[in-house]
Parts: C-alpha cells; sequence; structure tokens
C-alpha cells in the first residue's frame, strides 16, 4: 500500500539508517518539515549516545528514532502515523519504476507505465459506457446502467485530469506545498 515512507525499508528508514551510520543528522534533516527539526536532533542526539550500551539497547534506540522520524515526516504530510511497517511489503508496480526513475536520471519507463495504464483504463470505462448507451427509454434499469457507466468514465476523467493539474501527491494538497512549519 505505497507510499511506503512509513516501512522499515523505506527511503525514510534508510535515511534514517545512514545518519546514525554516519553520525550525521542532515541525511534524515531532508525527510522532516523545518519545524520538526528539534525534535530531530534532540531524538538523534538522545539515540547516538545510548546505542553504546549493547546490541539490544542499541536496536531499541535505533527503533525509536526510526518512529520518531516517520511520525515527523508523516505529519509533515498531514498523514497519520500508525507505526512502523515491516520491510517488504509489495509496493505496487509505480513506486519501484519511480524510484529506478531518479536513480538513473530518466523518467521514461515510469511516464510510459502509468500512461498506458491510464490509457487501457479509460479505453475500459469509455468501451462500458458506449456498450450501455443504447437502451430502450422503457428500461429504466439498463438506463441506469448507462448513466453509472457514463458517470464512472466522465467522473474518473474529470479526477485524473484535476489530479495532475492541481497535484494530489504523497500526503499533499495543491501543487508546490513546502514543509515550513
Amino acid at each position: 500500500m505505497p507510499p511506503h515512507c512509513d516501512t522499515r525499508d523505506g527511503p525514510v528508514v534508510t535515511a534514517a539508517k545512514q545518519a546514525l551510520q554516519e553520525q550525521n543528522v542532515n541525511y534524515v534533516l531532508v525527510w522532516v518539515p523545518k519545524g520538526a527539526e528539534e525534535e530531530v536532533r534532540r531524538a538523534f542526539d538522545r539515540t547516538l549516545k545510548v546505542r553504546a550500551n549493547g546490541k539490544e539497547v542499541q536496536d531499541l534506540a535505533d527503533d525509536w528514532f526510526f518512529e520518531t522520524v516517520v511520525r515527523l515526516h508523516r505529519a509533515g504530510e498531514g498523514a497519520s502515523f500508525t507505526g512502523l511497517r515491516p520491510a517488504g511489503l509489495d509496493e505496487g508496480p509505480v513506486i519501484s519504476r519511480a524510484e529506478k526513475a531518479i536513480e538513473t536520471g530518466n523518467p521514461h519507463e515510469v511516464i510510459g507505465f502509468v500512461l498506458r495504464t491510464v490509457e487501457e483504463d479509460l479505453e475500459h470505462r469509455f468501451r462500458d459506457a458506449m456498450a450501455k448507451k443504447q437502451y430502450g427509454v422503457d428500461d429504466v434499469e439498463a438506463g441506469r446502467a448507462y448513466v453509472q457507466a457514463f458517470l464512472n468514465f466522465v467522473v474518473y476523467a474529470h479526477h485524473l485530469y484535476t489530479s495532475v493539474t492541481f497535484g494530489s501527491g504523497h500526503g499533499h494538497h495543491g501543487t508546490g506545498r513546502e514543509w515550513s512549519s
């Protein structure tokens, strides 16, 4: 269930692990809003202090730090935090393609995949509406089935368009939302 920022192998926990390994909080600060920076710095310092007290304490401190940064990341998106999810969850077909695009600097695979998926879905909805368009005026149930298929196509197309043009990114509403608090 994307997004995967709340998983143990997601980008936020990966950055938190690197921050602890390199002893540089900046690796993870980019994943939280500016207003959460002090809380992350305090949690980072506390985690580093107690990590030296053995493997069990280190694991507990690391988990607490991971939960802290993921919670603050999610809050910055306006999303709730329900705990860290396990690593290896199915992210669906887009996230790995999108992350690969970022890594390689080439967006063509993810763009093509998403466009093909949208095109196939819109065509399916359109064909369904067209198949139900010719109904007898006295067959109210068939008319209702057509109206449902009509709305399924038209409203879906509208939602796709508004999602693309007005943005509905990961936890954000509108376009260009910055983490300012």
